[in-house]
């Protein structure tokens, strides 16, 4: 049992103990950190943030890739009272304008980052004309990158367990972003439950890659571990995807006990195991790997065992949950100890309100769904209809909480508390699922059309908003939508456009909206779909599953075959006599999209590269070329040949 009232409590009485964090930077790089030395190393940041003016009560947005730069500054907050506010740090110009969007919507905020990012925001800046915007946000920077070492403390402050002790920011990108509002006793509470429903003990050791600005990285694999009392080792996760394969080798290798995965982890890992063999890997000490942050492939948990096994992963292992940031994190748990289970049901009868139908796995029309178990300690659940009446068990509808770790509201946003909070102690998570006859909960969908993709909620009206920058596409003439094939562990994102001119027309318009959206949201575009009318219903809201419907039922077919041969076409009339380096370089692309086609003039953001597999492509460019090109000069030049020629340049210089 946890038995602290707040964050601060937890870590005065841990950093007595002998338990450590260790940052793994590398195959051979780690540095280990005790409780004591995090206590030391925060309470004098503090120091320099009270210097700075901050005191209790404003807001720190905390913008920083490094882990350690991370951690010091969140706890230097809570030990001033100095709410934290984790953004991630992103690469596109949408998570910059987030970062602007939150920065003004908090009352007292202040900035802590990188010289290197704040670059990157004036530079933003300059090209959208927030001078103004800027020049406020840059008095209220401090940048970690000029704090020196001093033995001086900060003032402590003693919150109160209502006391507020962070605010999570919604991952939306274009629309105002949402502040989940976590007090100590939302947090504690809710770690007290992990800890229990986990079964852990203080010779647990945790290993995770999850980004320390997501619920599952900060306060699944942070947190929980200091209130714990068990030692962490953290992976940054820009190395996982680069060395995916890093991840089991460390786990065996520091007998880490927990650890985590959303879906595309779990297919990152082992596109990059393909049939190599893996020396020295033993898993038969790992007891929890978390898997959730997305809806749950059954396929990929039984490849993913399954191929495993012979490293002696136990299938005990799989740990099926469901949380969501609103319930500070974990809101159902399965058994600890038992293999994960999985129920079929008929894809016919999944609407709200239906009573789901069960089916063998081997039937036509199964769809197979995780079992998330039971509610956590302290906490309800309840599935309802629209009008917030309870379904009975078997039923699909919205799945709605309640108890002392769910957030007491989004801050300062009416609008939001209003959609979510029903007004008699729950709040309705928007997601769609059902409770089995022993209460354990199924997820199954959700309800506002949500887009799963790398472990991250994309709303469908942002990517639109995204799109709608394009001066060729009109408001209400552009539907987003994810749709899940068969057997798929993740949703295709097609973006449906009006279109009733001559299709050679539109082969433009599909590389703008796929090259626009790639860039500004790191997401791979399956299709540009052109239709020939946009269904909505009578007070005008797009209905965008029934387009969703008809892509998936083939009813575009004959249109996308016909706009990849002109493609095809088009490529075909590719430039010659490549030099040396476009050469190579243009066969490590052809290496990871074996799917498009590609020549040396194209953008290569126009024929859908996902941020993923572009990651994958700079790691085999570093190989050939050691240390030449950062994967950020691919955003800069975005051809073979502008990329060659940036190599070659630094090669002559």
């Amino acid at each position: 049992m946890i038995h602290y009232p707040t964050l601060n409590a937890a870590l005065l009485d841990q950093k007595n103990n002998d338990r450590h964090i260790l940052f793994i930077e590398g195959k051979h790089e780690q540095k280990k950190l005790s409780y004591a030395d995090l206590y030391d190393r925060a309470t004098m940041l503090l120091f320099d943030f009270q210097e700075a003016g901050m005191r209790a009560g404003d807001q720190l947005i905390l913008l920083h890739k490094d882990n350690q730069t991370f951690i010091e500054a969140f706890w230097a907050c809570v030990f001033g009272g100095i709410t934290p506010v984790p953004v991630a740090v992103g690469i596109s110009d949408e998570h910059r304008a987030k970062l602007f969007r939150i920065f003004s919507k908090l009352e007292r905020p202040h900035l802590y980052t990188s010289e290197e990012n704040l670059e990157r925001l004036q530079r933003y800046a300059d090209q959208h004309s927030l001078h103004e915007s800027f020049a406020v946000l840059k008095t209220k920077t401090l940048l970690a990158d000029l704090m020196e070492a001093h033995g001086q403390r900060g003032q402590l402050h003693s919150p109160s367990p209502d006391d507020v002790g962070f605010i999570q920011f919604s991952s939306g990108s274009t629309s105002e972003p949402k502040g989940v509002v976590l007090t100590h006793r939302n947090i504690m509470t809710n770690l007290n439950a992990i800890a229990v429903g986990a079964g852990y003990t203080p010779n647990d050791i945790s290993l995770s890659w999850m980004p320390l600005t997501h619920d599952m990285g900060l306060l699944g694999f942070h947190l929980n571990m200091i209130a714990a009392g068990m030692s962490q080792c953290l992976m940054p996760t820009d190395l996982f995807s680069r060395r995916p394969l890093l991840w089991l080798e460390k786990v065996s290798e520091h007998k880490a006990t927990v650890t985590c995965s959303p879906n595309f982890g779990y297919k990152h890992y082992l596109k990059a195991l393909g049939d190599k063999a893996l020396d020295g890997i033993d898993l038969s000490h790992v007891r929890v790997i978390y898997n959730g942050a997305e809806p749950i492939s059954v396929d990929l948990c039984e490849q993913f065992l399954t191929t495993l096994a012979k490293y002696k992963l136990p299938r005990e292992a799989m740990f099926t949950v469901y949380g969501l940031a609103e319930a500070t994190l974990a809101v159902a748990f399965p058994p600890v100890g038992k293999p994960y289970r999985a129920v079929y049901v008929d894809r016919h009868a999944m609407r709200l309100g239906d009573q789901v139908k069960f089916v063998s796995a081997d039937s036509a029309d199964a769809v197979g769904f995780a079992i998330e178990g039971g509610p956590v300690s302290d906490m309800q659940i309840k599935i309802t209809d629209e009008d917030n009446t309870t379904l009975p068990n078997h039923a699909i509808g919205l799945v709605q909480i309640k108890g002392p770790s769910v957030t007491a509201g989004y801050y300062l946003d009416d609008e939001a508390n209003r959609d979510a909070l029903t007004g008699d102690g729950w709040l309705n998570t928007g997601d769609l699922g059902f409770l089995s006859k022993d209460g354990e909960l199924i997820i199954t969908g959700r309800h506002k059309d949500i887009i799963f993709a790398n472990g991250l909620n994309y709303y469908p009206h942002d990517i639109e908003a995204v799109a709608l920058h394009l001066p060729e596409l009109e408001l209400g003439k552009v539907v987003a939508y994810g749709v899940r094939r068969d057997h798929s562990d993740t949703d295709e994102l097609v973006v449906f456009v009006l279109f009733r001119a001559d299709l050679k027309d539109f082969v433009g318009i599909a590389r703008d909206v796929n090259r626009h959206i790639n860039e500004q949201t790191g997401l791979e575009v399956r299709h540009v779909v052109p239709v020939q009318r946009i269904p909505k219903t009578t007070s005008g809201k797009l209905q965008r599953r029934i387009l969703g419907d008809a892509y998936l039922q083939g009813e575009f077919d004959a249109a996308l075959a016909q706009i990849d041969q002109l493609i095809v076409a088009a490529h075909a009339q590719s430039s010659h006599g490549l030099g040396t380096t476009a050469a190579a370089l243009l066969d490590v692309f052809h290496q990871f999209i074996k799917d498009k086609a590609l020549n040396a003039d194209d953008n290569f953001f126009e024929v859908g590269i996902s941020s993923l597999t572009l990651t994958e492509i700079h790691q085999r460019i570093d190989e050939i070329y050691p240390g030449v090109v950062d994967v950020t000069d691919l955003f800069e030049y975005q051809t073979v040949n502008e990329v060659a020629k940036f190599i070659d340049s630094k090669a002559q210089g």
